[in-house]
């Protein structure tokens, strides 16, 4: 893993390393071949000038790059969200909050991150302006060979392989049913999901306003706690709690069906290391998770709610939407208002009976995604591909939209042992436990590490 945020920051203090050295590094690597198709736009501008103004870091952010996902408003940009149909809108008149938070803290913009369109889909490609590779595919394995290219998981696609290959420090994305977890899991870096309470939305294009939350991709937990802690303008605490003193459980329901051999291998072994290490591990069955297909039935939120913003444009220029999002956006308009209204209680009931059973854990352990990420070549554009493309898509989601959907907490951290493709292993509980998520993924971290 290359240096963090912190460590940078830190030898920036020190003396050790030079702003625009470190700059001129981020940009050499965002228009290098391992970030084809990563970068919508790169603003080399913005980072050269906040890198020189950041001189001793002040600020904690210190003029270090930050990738912005292309779903965001950035001051005298345009927001195309992915899209076709955006790409000639007028340039945005103020930042996004996130954004300005950001901006506050001292970070260098780098640039504009590819996504999928619109942020409807886990997979990560894009028809209209390409799709990277996640990081694994551009690293030789320790035999010498490479990897065939695979899909950098979505929808914050290109903000995952900003952080991953070293051009940001922090990639700023979204994640409405895992788009900032999936990613992080196929690209082998940290994903944190807060409660979507805690950041403000304003400013970004919507996909469902029921689910969707304002996050970030990192290469270590350390930098997590620190995006979170500026994108929620609050403070986490610390803890001095073991390992030992921690109650967790791993679902047994759902969350670990259909794993493929290499997440099935990697999660065993992260459970073995961990209980060796000193935590306390219950299996449960979790029984609720199987109520989510049945209660989604009818479409889910996503779908509803995106169509209401997308009617008119459906309308108007429908012919240039990516054919699998208009897919997936149009099933909103077969919603009746009496469903979404029940859809809305059958949650609230939900999540009751979901807290009911996750109060005497202080967090529940599970793979981020049941299988690694797929070969791009599989999940390309084409109608050729679509019934694999929407194969792979539900189970990448299945998962991390469970946590979504009980509006809860999560982070993905990388648990696949060198050689090994990327594989995510996830932490999480119901709303408002960010702090605790954090703190145990500060514990979880190097021992997951260590293998």
């Amino acid at each position: 893993m290359k240096s963090d945020l912190i460590a940078t920051r830190q030898a920036l203090l020190d003396g050790r390393k030079q702003p625009l050295d470190v700059a001129q590094a981020c940009l050499d690597m965002a228009q290098s071949d391992a970030c084809q198709h990563a970068f919508r736009l790169i603003t080399a501008d913005n980072l050269i000038n906040t890198a020189t103004q950041a001189g001793a870091p002040r600020h904690p952010l210190a003029g270090l790059a930050v990738s912005v996902k292309d779903l965001f408003d950035v001051q005298g940009q345009n927001t195309a969200a992915g899209s076709a149909v955006l790409q000639n809108q007028p340039p945005a008149a103020k930042d996004a909050t996130a954004v300005a938070r950001l901006r506050a803290a001292g970070a260098g913009f780098i640039g504009r991150t590819h996504m999928v369109e619109f942020a409807f889909s886990g997979v990560g490609v894009n028809p209209h302006h390409g799709t990277p590779a996640a990081w694994d595919a551009l690293t030789d394995t320790p035999a010498g060979s490479r990897h065939a290219a695979h899909a950098p998981g979505g929808s914050s696609s290109g903000a995952a392989v900003s952080v991953a290959t070293g051009a940001a420090f922090i990639g700023l994305g979204s994640d409405t049913g895992g788009s900032i977890r999936i990613p992080a899991a196929q690209n082998g870096i940290v994903g944190f999901k807060n409660t979507a309470r805690r950041v403000p939305t304003h400013g970004a294009v919507p996909l469902s306003s029921t689910l969707d939350t304002v996050c970030a991709m990192t290469r270590s937990v350390r930098d997590a706690v620190l995006a979170h802690e500026i994108l929620s303008a609050r403070k986490v605490p610390t803890s001095k709690r073991p390992l030992s003193s921690y109650r967790l459980a791993v679902a047994t329901s759902v969350m670990q069906d259909d794993m493929d051999s290499c997440v099935a291998h990697a999660f065993e072994r992260s459970l073995k290391n961990l209980r060796a290490a000193g935590a306390q591990i219950e299996d449960i069955a979790l029984t609720e998770l199987l109520d989510i297909a049945p209660m989604m039935a009818t479409g889910g939120f996503s779908p509803a709610e995106s169509f209401a913003w997308h009617r008119d444009l459906l309308a108007q220029h429908g012919d240039q939407y990516d054919p699998r999002v208009a897919h997936r956006i149009q099933r909103g308009a077969q919603m009746a208002a009496h469903e979404y209204i029940h859809l809305l209680q059958a949650r609230a009931d939900w999540i009751r009976r979901m807290e009911n059973q996750l109060q005497r854990f202080d967090a529940v352990l599970s793979p981020t995604t049941p299988i690694t990420a797929p070969l791009l070549s599989n999940v390309a554009p084409g109608a050729e591909r679509d019934a694999e493309f929407f194969r792979v898509n539900a189970m990448l989601l299945r998962n991390p939209s469970a946590i979504n959907t009980l509006d809860g907490c999560a982070i993905s951290l990388p648990c696949h042992a060198p050689g090994e493709l990327p594989v995510g292993l996830m932490a999480w509980h119901s709303a408002m436990h960010d702090d605790a998520i954090l703190q145990l993924a500060l514990l979880l971290e190097p021992i997951l590490q260590s293998r």
